[in-house]
């Protein structure tokens, strides 16, 4: 099966690049990038040293529902490039392991479909996750924040 991994949409991003406010209702907090572990859920890159980068509350589903999760995520501060959607891993997965979770297509966690998967092993979960008929979409979450990374979808 093929997969491709999806960032963040750029009209959330431009939202917060114009000042929006989070999922919390707050003006994501601006730093600079010391260039270790800040992972840009726009360009799917690292946010290089001496970059600025945005610190805000996100929500990667459409509405608020139970299984809607909230959390902390970096943005580049200035406008970057869309990662292009491909079968490649991103190179903001630079951890040993994450979390892969199925969702429906309600945007419901579907239970037994989350595990903490190496990095290299990401592709073939995903596509025997993706192969199912209930699982709509896949998030690719830190396996010790529970911070959301990216979306996996079927290409």
């Amino acid at each position: 099966m093929s997969l491709r991994f999806l960032p963040m949409p750029t009209e959330t991003a431009t939202a917060y690049w114009s000042g929006g406010k989070d999922a919390y209702g707050m003006v994501p907090e601006r730093y600079i990038s010391d260039g270790d572990g800040v992972p840009c859920r726009h360009c799917l890159r690292l946010v290089g040293a001496g970059e600025a980068y945005l610190v805000l509350a996100h929500r990667p589903f459409p509405a608020v529902q139970p299984y809607a999760e909230t959390g902390p995520i970096f943005l580049h501060a200035e406008p970057c490039a869309a990662h292009v959607p491909s079968e490649d891993l991103p190179p903001i997965l630079t951890s040993r392991d994450y979390i892969v979770r199925g969702y429906s297509a309600r945007g419901r966690i579907l239970y037994g479909t989350g595990a903490v998967v190496p990095t290299g092993d990401i592709p073939d979960y995903a596509a025997a996750l993706l192969a199912r008929a209930d699982v709509a979409y896949l998030h690719i979450r830190s396996a010790r924040n529970n911070c959301y990374q990216c979306r996996i979808e079927r290409a």
